[in-house]
């Protein structure tokens, strides 16, 4: 089969087409912007790019165009496939029928660490024996690649573990990627509040996480989050299948709970203690992202005792407090934080490794949720355990001084990434950890702080 995929650059669609040339298929693709590093990494494949989207594309005559979520009706190749009447379907709906149907799919849904708990999913059962295929919103850096097509035996349901995102499949379909996944195991990771561009409420998502749980067979598991009062609205509309709760503050029988800090903790069934992680990652977010990835491994046979000794050499994904350097005393660091909770829980995690030592947030609002400005008001309060705070007004249509300005001098705003790169290399000691936070390349700042603080001596 031959696919021309529409958009794919991003992280999904860029996942799915190596799955698909794996898979032995013809692949060919177009974006906006082919640029490094998937391009990079597609061309390694053999899949030929296009820069734009051209509607001359459509000679190219494929078997199917699939469709990412970022085409919108206008676009010059999009209308000419309806115009052309040539079959399009979504890059979900194409991974469910051709790389998913057969699999045993373990999904991982969520508001926050997604990414994280998929890639920790993958590697537990991949140092398990078990194979699994997978597809991760990011680069595992175990793995080295964002997607594989893993083990695949006919008449066994092999593994595969997705990463589920909420967010709408096409222009011509509005449910949430995740519907077309169908898990027999999917953990619900947290619900909050986001992607203002597409949900009117809190309760417009709760909806779509409920159908994902209708969706999952009697003889399948939820592993829930059970501090999350949103995910127990979901479960309340209506649940058929086995649940296992994780993270409960007091003692509930057969729940997941963790006893110790988030760098090495045992790992509680109800009162009983199974085992014992002891591994590098920080912060209370990735101690509840492992006892959801134990829970879920379990369902497939990994025993407790083996997740753990799995996660002991996990090292997380590219852009979850990755290191990029030091220069002049000073560490920065890059992360993929942009809600406000996921700014204000790195934030608790490098404050956990660094204990009293200074640590400057540097962050843009560039999510579609955050440019509405839907959560501004909630910016202090994300940056409050930060020593200085520094913002990146850029082409926001809210004033970011305005939603700061209860957080007096520890907080500046610049209109550029240079101006905003010369307030952080003035205001930091040796010794400081500069933590920079964006779901973009943020103007490529990391590298020009480490070459600014280089430079300064």
């Amino acid at each position: 089969m031959h696919i021309h995929i529409l958009g794919i650059c991003g992280t999904f669609m860029g996942g799915l087409a190596a799955l698909a040339r794996e898979a032995g298929h013809r692949v060919t693709g177009c974006d906006a912007n082919v640029y490094p590093p998937m391009s990079d990494q597609l061309r390694a494949l053999g899949i030929e790019l296009i820069e734009g989207y051209g509607a001359d594309q459509i000679a190219l005559n494929p078997d199917v165009f699939v469709v990412g979520n970022v085409v919108t009706r206008g676009n010059p190749l999009m209308e000419a496939v309806l115009d052309a009447g040539a079959a399009y379907t979504s890059g979900p709906q194409w991974l469910a029928e051709h790389v998913l149907q057969g699999r045993h799919v373990l999904a991982v849904a969520g508001t926050h660490g997604k990414t994280t708990t998929t890639a920790m999913l993958a590697w537990i059962l991949d140092q398990a024996g078990l194979e699994p295929g997978f597809l991760v919103g990011g680069v595992p850096m175990n793995f080295g690649v964002s997607a594989r097509l893993g083990q695949v035996t006919a008449g066994a349901l092999t593994p595969f573990v997705i990463e589920a995102d909420e967010y709408d499949t096409a222009f011509f379909d509005k449910r949430s990627k995740f519907v077309h996944y169908r898990p027999r195991t999917a953990i619900l990771n947290n619900l909050e509040y986001d992607h203002a561009d597409i949900f009117a409420d809190l309760a417009a998502i709760e909806t779509q996480f409920h159908h994902l749980v209708r969706t999952v067979p009697a003889t399948g598991r939820l592993v829930v989050n059970g501090r999350d009062e949103a995910l127990q609205r979901v479960l309340e509309r209506g649940c058929w299948s086995e649940v296992q709760r994780f993270g409960a503050r007091k003692e509930e029988p057969g729940a997941w709970r963790a006893r110790g800090e988030p760098q090495a903790f045992d790992l509680l069934r109800g009162a009983m203690k199974v085992a014992r992680v002891e591994w590098p990652l920080l912060g209370e977010h990735n101690q509840l992202n492992a006892l959801a990835a134990i829970a879920a491994a379990e369902h497939v046979g990994v025993a407790p005792d083996q997740a753990a000794a799995a996660l002991a050499h996990f090292v997380s994904v590219k852009r979850r407090l990755e290191l990029r350097g030091e220069a002049g005393g000073v560490r920065v660091y890059d992360d993929f934080a942009h809600h406000p909770t996921a700014i204000r829980t790195t934030v608790n995690g490098l404050r956990r490794k660094v204990g009293a030592e200074r640590i400057l947030a540097v962050f843009e609002p560039r999510s579609n949720t955050m440019k509405l400005g839907t959560m501004k008001a909630q910016l202090p309060w994300a940056l409050e355990e930060a020593d200085l705070s520094f913002c990146h007004q850029g082409q926001l249509g809210w004033d970011a001084r305005e939603a700061l300005a209860p957080m007096g001098p520890q907080a500046q705003v610049s209109d550029t990434i240079d101006s905003l790169v010369a307030a952080v290399v003035k205001a930091a000691r040796p010794g400081d950890h500069v933590l920079c936070m964006s779901n973009g390349g943020f103007g490529g700042i990391h590298t020009k702080l480490l070459s600014a603080l280089a430079a300064r001596g």
